[in-house]
């Protein structure tokens, strides 16, 4: 699992709460952080914030969908639903939560 996410609270709540779960994860606070590390696998989750500061999650995501077996993506935001629309739109499967999120919703995405 990976969380690419640039607000410190989030990405410490999030990583705290997977863990809980039992997941692995890691955490990037930039795109250019992540895509500097190993390409993720197919089993992986990619949580990404859609508003990355650099290179933003949107484009991000369109880089995984060109993988050959892409993994799971999950998009979060706090935007209105009118810039999500417009940053998501030709991305194809693609889950978004909107921020704040809450432990029942992540838990149920998972």
């Amino acid at each position: 699992m990976h969380i690419l996410e640039d607000d410190p609270g989030v990405s410490d709540s999030l990583l705290t709460f997977l863990k809980g779960l039992g997941y692995e994860a890691c955490t990037y606070p930039d795109a250019e952080s992540f895509l500097e590390s190993a390409p993720p696998s197919p089993e992986d989750t990619i949580i990404v914030d859609l508003l990355l500061p650099g290179i933003s999650g949107a484009r991000v995501i369109e880089w995984l969908q060109t993988m050959k077996t892409p993994p799971r993506v999950i998009a979060i935001t706090g935007q209105p639903q009118a810039a999500i629309e417009k940053q998501i739109h030709g991305l194809r499967n693609i889950q978004v939560l909107r921020k704040p999120l809450s432990a029942e919703t992540i838990a149920s995405m998972m």
